[in-house]
């Protein structure tokens, strides 16, 4: 059974360490985020699920890296080290971009014929069959720091601080290239259920495009509706955790 003291890997952090669950919710941030924001969800999974937060190259203990500016890069990198961690059963749990990177991990578990999640969680994120049409990447670093300003989810000490601007800008600026220029095969399918999560007032995500994830899976999907915009799980934390909780319990 792989256990922190055995694995070291950069790309996990395990807040809450949980050996003897029976199962893992690995948690894949969006854009700009990193793993500790998924904190609360290692501390509320803890009885049911050993949480892996996914830590991106470019942020926090890991500023020293150059990020990643490709989906399906990050999601090669992710799958090589997650296999070790896949003894037991698998969650995924993506918000925004992480919605994406998750579903192109699972992927390539399926291409591998090796047990991969047994459940997708997506959140905040339109279908990969939807193409992204905004370039934010491509914006002078104001008009980067504005976006992410207006989307919320960022500790605005950070975007207000000079030197930590300069810090996170390159980290920033490759999430949304990996995002903006992501493609997947309009047929593109997963075998595991997808369960699409969104806020009602989404502005980068429609119902429409949430609901589109059904067509990328072979298996059953449900849409669940949230009050709130992008980051509508900061408010509905409690209710998104009993969610993912369920289905450990089941």
């Amino acid at each position: 059974m792989a256990r922190s003291t055995t694995v070291e890997s950069p790309w996990f952090r395990r807040f809450r360490p949980a050996d003897a669950a029976p199962a893992r919710v690995v948690c894949f941030p969006h854009a700009g985020g990193s793993a500790s924001y998924f904190v609360d969800y290692a501390a509320a999974l803890a009885p049911y699920a050993d949480v892996l937060a996914v830590q991106y190259p470019g942020r926090q203990d890991r500023f020293g890296e150059p990020g990643i500016d490709s989906v399906g890069v990050l999601a090669d990198r992710v799958y090589e080290v997650l296999l070790p961690w896949a003894d037991r059963p698998l969650t995924f749990f993506g918000h925004s971009m992480g919605a994406a990177v998750c579903f192109e991990v699972a992927r390539r578990f399926d291409r591998d014929g090796v047990a991969g999640p047994d459940h997708l969680f997506v959140s905040g994120s339109r279908a990969p069959s939807w193409p992204r049409d905004s370039a934010v990447y491509r914006l002078p670093d104001d008009g980067l720091l504005a976006e992410v300003s207006e989307l919320g989810g960022t500790d605005e000490r950070l975007l207000a601080d000079p030197e930590l601007r300069a810090v996170i800008l390159p980290a920033l600026r490759s999430d949304y290239t990996a995002i903006e220029t992501y493609r997947s095969a309009p047929d593109a399918v997963v075998p595991q259920p997808i369960t699409a999560l969104t806020g009602d007032v989404d502005a980068r995500t429609t119902l429409e495009q949430a609901g589109d994830w059904a067509r990328h899976t072979s298996a059953a999907f449900e849409l669940k509706v949230f009050p709130g915009g992008h980051f509508y799980l900061a408010e509905q934390r409690d209710a998104v955790l009993e969610v993912v909780a369920a289905h450990l319990r089941g």
